[in-house]
């Protein structure tokens, strides 16, 4: 008897994180189950119609089994294919194409799921080109990201690698900037550093920051200035704003 392959399954849930990943038509949600009786709404109309346009079976279940399935729910659940990670080269291939300079950002060991969805977010909302994360000590591309980013992170194009610092040094080998965001007294202030051309963005773990190997790996480090009693932002927050002035170099909001 030949060995049966196990099917890795999981579970969507709410409302927007099911919605963008119909939209994005990766074609990895294959089955949709609405709660019985659930208010309808215009956004439920939609998921039902993109259901509908992509094949895709909706079961209408008592709200009790999405229950037993996630927190927060929102009466709608997707059973789905594990996120489907990038290969490198084609995110850089898709990268070069856009017609402004690579933006990619770096996730160095983030751990928090909500940080890493909520930046996640954020990059999709600017227009970052691909998002790199090592395969060791980081959160990854759960559902539970997937809904703490709202749904974005089916919009991006997510590398998941062995090597950080590696995969780095191959986008500065093609021209890229690294830049680590990083409290560092040799950290330029962020709105007075060069952010314009080819960038990549480097944000580390919450409680430690970029790694050492990591941070040699940066050409440069910038940091946020605090005028508060706190000494410093979360991960999601000041990577955010880092990305936003890193857009607003770029023309963002001018097109």
């Amino acid at each position: 008897m030949g060995k049966q392959e196990s099917i890795q399954r999981e579970f969507l849930y709410g409302r927007h994180a099911v919605h963008e990943a119909l939209r994005a038509g990766r074609r990895r949600v294959y089955r949709l189950l609405i709660s019985e009786g659930a208010e309808p709404r215009p956004i439920l109309e939609e998921l039902s119609a993109l259901a509908a346009v992509r094949g895709i079976p909706i079961l209408y279940v008592p709200r009790a089994r999405l229950d037993a399935i996630a927190n927060g729910h929102q009466g709608v659940v997707a059973e789905a294919d594990p996120y489907p990670y990038a290969d490198f080269e084609q995110a850089w291939a898709e990268s070069v194409r856009r017609p402004d300079p690579p933006f990619w950002l770096a996730l160095d060991c983030l751990q928090d799921p909500q940080n890493f969805g909520t930046l996640l977010r954020a990059a999709e909302a600017v227009g970052v080109h691909a998002v790199l994360f090592p395969e060791h000590r980081s959160a990854r591309v759960t559902p539970a990201v997937v809904n703490a980013s709202a749904g974005a992170v089916e919009h991006l194009w997510i590398v998941q690698v062995t090597n950080l610092a590696r995969a780095l040094e191959r986008l500065k080998e093609r021209g890229v900037w690294v830049v680590g965001l990083q409290q560092d007294p040799r950290a330029v202030r962020y709105d007075q550093a060069d952010l314009s051309g080819p960038i990549a963005l480097v944000v580390g773990n919450e409680e430690t920051g970029i790694r050492p190997l990591v941070r040699r790996t940066c050409d440069f480090l910038i940091y946020l200035p605090m005028r508060g009693q706190v000494t410093s932002l979360n991960a999601a927050t000041a990577g955010a704003i880092a990305l936003y002035e890193i857009a607003r170099r770029r023309g963002f909001g001018h097109a």
